[in-house]
């Protein structure tokens, strides 16, 4: 008699013990997408409680000062908010925000966790020129610097790791973007070839209008020019 109380008290418990666990794996698997991929959700001229509030990704604490720097506290992807001109970047490590009396001003980063092959690295390259140029971006300074493609020429480029890609976008006149796409030497795989995306973006710093007729010196090592 005395051993059914305990044996009905162990199932019960064995019970509570499996409802929990179970609960615990459905929680785990409704949220995982939000846990696989946290993102900064950015608008340039936005406010750092705006970018706090509407991040699934922690950020880090604001700095009191009249300009400074903040950066997500997990790799985090970019969702850059525009009706016309936004887009969506892959998860980066290197992520940084600048800030001016607390308002967004710019952002640099490198939209990948680590240095990448060259076909993933052209991938994301060419996924970015593609969202801007769908989104009504326009390519700039094409002469000196024309947009980066996966052609044989410009694999033949990069391996060479004496200058990086570098392609300038423009959205009217209300931002720029330079996308530098170099090889680089990953010392975790010191016998692959490896590359390395910088993404930068903030309101137009280079006055291509303006300079574009001013200088005529051929590069020394001139990026490929698209096949006609």
């Amino acid at each position: 008699m005395s051993q059914r109380p305990r044996l009905f008290g162990w199932r019960c418990c064995a019970c509570l013990l499996l409802i929990v666990a179970l609960i615990w794996a459905a929680v785990h698997q409704l949220r995982q997408p939000l846990w696989d991929e946290p993102e900064i959700v950015l608008e340039m001229g936005g406010t750092y409680e705006g970018l706090r509030k509407k991040s699934s990704a922690p950020f880090s604490p604001e700095i009191r000062g009249h300009i400074w720097s903040g950066i997500p506290m997990t790799d985090a992807k970019l969702r850059f908010v525009d009706s016309q001109f936004g887009f969506t970047t892959p998860a980066a490590r290197f992520f940084s925000v600048g800030f001016d009396d607390n308002v967004i001003y710019s952002v640099r980063m490198s939209p990948q966790i680590e240095p990448l092959l060259i076909d993933d690295a052209l991938k994301v390259v060419l996924d970015l020129q593609n969202q801007w140029r769908e989104r009504g971006w326009v390519a700039k300074g094409l002469r000196e610097n024309p947009t980066i493609a996966d052609t044989p020429e410009w694999r033949a480029y990069l391996r060479k790791g004496i200058l990086s890609g570098r392609s300038f976008w423009q959205a009217g006149d209300k931002y720029q973007a330079m996308l530098l796409l170099g090889r680089f030497e990953d010392y975790r795989n010191p016998t692959e070839e490896r590359y390395l995306i910088t993404l930068a973006l903030a309101k137009p710093w280079v006055p291509f209008d303006e300079i574009e007729d001013l200088y005529n010196e051929p590069s020394h090592f001139p990026a490929p020019q698209p096949r006609q």
